[in-house]
């Protein structure tokens, strides 16, 4: 397992066995239960040093604190490992939300990480993944032919409300895969994910809550094609 640190006041250390969890026994969460001063020199805090910082000469009691409030250290190479997975992740998220709009294929993963690198994407850690994957897809709009892989719903609605959904659903520049009225009216569409809630609730406004709308897919992609690579 990958050693850490946490430091706090005047630069004062503790090694600890992982990311900080909630571990309330400190012999599960400490290399060791010492305070350093300078940890790659097996440099251990005066207890002086300690009294002036913390108040007290009590170790467990000072690595508490520490712990509480101080900030995690990460050596370079471990920095550079979290880095790269998060890079991946967000890879993987956007390979996994998004098509090639013109074909309707998905792209592999690794299609995503060149093209992120061809943009010169730089990770941020204090981001999530998710976060970082919606970025991703903006920027790489300028770069390569992507888009949000769009959701299929059905649609269902009196016919005496066609008219006013048929509108409304217009508005919302929801792509129409299939439309019959036997009477009522029924549709199959493709839509935005980012509007499926306004598309719903439109729905069921303007039919005063006799239509509906059933999700028939999360992610449409054209059958029968290998991924794009």
């Amino acid at each position: 397992m990958a050693k850490q640190s946490v430091s706090a006041r005047d630069h004062f250390v503790v090694t600890i066995k992982a990311t900080l969890c909630s571990e309330k026994d400190l012999d599960e969460v400490l290399q060791t239960p010492t305070v350093f001063a300078n940890v790659s020199k097996g440099q251990t805090a005066k207890k002086e040093d300690l009294v002036a910082a913390f108040g007290t000469e009590d170790q467990k009691e000072i690595c508490l604190q520490i712990l509480a409030k101080g900030e995690l250290q990460v050596s370079e190479r471990e920095r550079h490992s979290q880095l790269e997975a998060m890079f991946r992740d967000i890879a993987t998220t956007v390979a996994d939300k998004c098509v090639n709009p013109d074909t309707r294929r998905p792209y592999t993963v690794g299609v995503i990480e060149r093209a992120m690198k061809d943009v010169h994407y730089s990770v941020k850690h204090h981001k999530s993944s998710k976060q970082q994957a919606l970025e991703v897809i903006r920027q790489l709009k300028d770069h390569m032919p992507i888009d949000r892989a769009k959701m299929k719903l059905k649609v269902t609605a009196p016919a005496r409300d066609t008219k006013k959904v048929m509108e409304r659903l217009k508005q919302l520049e929801c792509q129409l895969e299939e439309e019959s009225h036997d009477p009522d009216l029924l549709l199959v569409l493709l839509v935005d994910p980012g509007t499926f809630r306004e598309v719903d609730e439109s729905v069921r406004r303007e039919t005063k809550g006799a239509g509906s709308v059933e999700v028939v897919s999360v992610k449409e992609v054209k059958e029968g094609d290998e991924l794009l690579t």
